[in-house]
């Protein structure tokens, strides 16, 4: 599988709304935010998932635990379902779980 921080890009930032984070420093360097995409119906063919019915009790993470032993990728389940929180699911909801885990985030990184 291949890191979530693989082919990350950074950003040197050296704007005044930084300088109290800079400590002194002239820039400090970090993490650019990634752009995902909603994965297209073409996509959504060709990656094998597995519906799962919502029931009280559950949490994107255990989901993600128990589907790609790392409880991080619960928001790959939350992101593929256009579900931003969990508070937005309902006992009784369908919501996909893409089974190939490095297939899923390679097509939502486009």
């Amino acid at each position: 599988m291949s890191s979530r921080n693989s082919n990350k890009k950074e950003i040197i930032n050296n704007t005044d709304y930084y300088a109290p984070l800079r400590r002194g420093k002239s820039s400090i360097t970090h993490d650019a935010t990634p752009i995902l995409r909603h994965p297209s119906v073409h996509n959504r063919r060709n990656l094998a998932t597995l519906n799962y019915i919502w029931k009280y009790g559950d949490r994107l993470y255990k989901l993600a635990h128990y589907y790609y032993n790392d409880s991080r990728f619960w928001w790959v389940i939350a992101w593929y379902n256009a579900v931003p929180t969990e508070a937005l699911l309902r006992p009784g909801d369908v919501i996909a779980i893409p089974l190939d885990l490095e297939n899923t985030l390679r097509v939502l990184k486009g």
